[in-house]
């Protein structure tokens, strides 16, 4: 085990995927050039060469459409938006053409290509730069959504996503790319540590900070919001005592619902996304668990032989229901962070609102130097 940032878990996932595998390459805007992505393809054209990763034109477009041409020629693309917000001018391309390859050859040919498709804020943005789009991509059938939210998870994730026989779109927050973690090894039987996606190995996952004997609230979550969820459960813990569940979607596409009711183990849940709450990933995940009929969770509290059902009360964190602003203090009451999530928190339960002036709530806008 060696610790390394969620940057690093990328490059070694694409390094040891080109090793195993000649079909795999790496292009996109950008991809070679002294910054490499934010550091993610650092190394890759001098190890592997121009052949196998290459800058592109500016269009958007025509190079989706080459990564899907290839793909169905038995290459394994790895295509590279920096910015969500300019993968929508290749929308045509995702959309009806590379999700319903398999479908309208009726499985005689595949997609296997990934899309890493980088989103977040950093420091004056604006509404040109900072989308996230989550649930654009999440509508599709046939096309697999992942957000990978720390260095384990994106190594994992992106290694199963190249080998996977779907077009798999794998949203990166740029904040997480600092993130650190300790991950093992890739080892030589990795073929089958590593599935790909279509397996479903790679189902919600739970971090408690349970410290008593009872979860007092959840909080879902996934991407960036996942790690301002696990700072706001700190914060409570120490300042409550109250212990938090954090789930980590994880795999945003064709959700478990059946599994995350599983682990929810208390009567008060908040979905926390780093997207606009209209038709998000929250909203579609409240509809199908209304739709498959989880509207009571069973605790298994035994009162006379029979079951005692409680109803669980959700709520959501989101972005303003407006364009991102530049101005500073306006983008800055846009989003959210773990300060906002201990307030719902503390709304919700009753509980009295902390002194937050000795945590380090995250301001990880003040770290981002900016693309160039």
């Amino acid at each position: 085990m060696k610790k390394i940032t969620y940057c690093e878990a990328i490059t070694e996932a694409l390094t040891y995927e080109m090793e195993r595998d000649k079909s795999v390459i790496v292009y996109g805007i950008g991809v070679p050039d002294c910054k490499n992505i934010f550091g993610s393809t650092k190394g890759l054209q001098e190890k592997f060469g121009k052949d196998r990763v290459f800058d592109t034109p500016l269009s958007e477009d025509a190079l989706t459409g080459f990564g899907i041409g290839v793909a169905m020629n038995g290459m394994r693309p790895v295509h590279i938006h920096i910015r969500a917000d300019f993968a929508l001018l290749a929308m045509n391309q995702i959309i009806n053409m590379a999700s319903a390859i398999d479908y309208i050859s009726n499985g005689q040919l595949k997609c296997p290509m990934v899309i890493r498709i980088i989103i977040g804020r950093g420091w004056g943005q604006g509404f040109q730069h900072s989308k996230s789009l989550f649930s654009l991509f999440t509508q599709i059938p046939e096309l697999k959504v992942i957000a990978p939210s720390n260095p384990m998870d994106v190594k994992t994730m992106l290694i199963g996503a190249i080998r996977d026989n779907s077009p798999v779109i794998c949203f990166e927050h740029r904040w997480l790319y600092w993130q650190e973690q300790y991950v093992g090894e890739i080892s030589n039987d990795c073929f089958l540590s590593y599935p790909n996606i279509s397996s479903n190995s790679f189902k919600p996952i739970l971090y408690s900070s349970v410290y008593g004997n009872t979860v007092d609230i959840t909080l879902l979550s996934y991407s960036w919001g996942v790690v301002e969820c696990k700072k706001a459960a700190n914060i409570i813990w120490q300042t409550h005592g109250v212990s938090v569940d954090v789930i980590d979607l994880r795999v945003l596409s064709n959700l478990d619902i059946g599994h995350i009711h599983n682990l929810i183990k208390c009567d008060e849940c908040i979905i926390v996304e780093d997207d606009w709450l209209n038709n998000s990933v929250g909203a579609g995940f409240l509809a199908q668990w209304i739709d498959e009929g989880y509207r009571n969770i069973s605790y298994g509290q035994a009162v006379h032989n029979n079951i005692v059902d409680k109803h669980i009360n959700f709520s959501r964190i989101g972005w303003k229901n407006t364009p991102c602003p530049t101005v500073r203090n306006l983008e800055d009451d846009f989003y959210y962070n773990a300060k906002d999530i201990v307030l719902k928190i503390t709304n919700r339960l009753g509980l009295r609102v902390p002194d937050l002036s000795r945590f380090d709530i995250y301001s990880h806008e003040n770290h981002f130097k900016g693309p160039f």
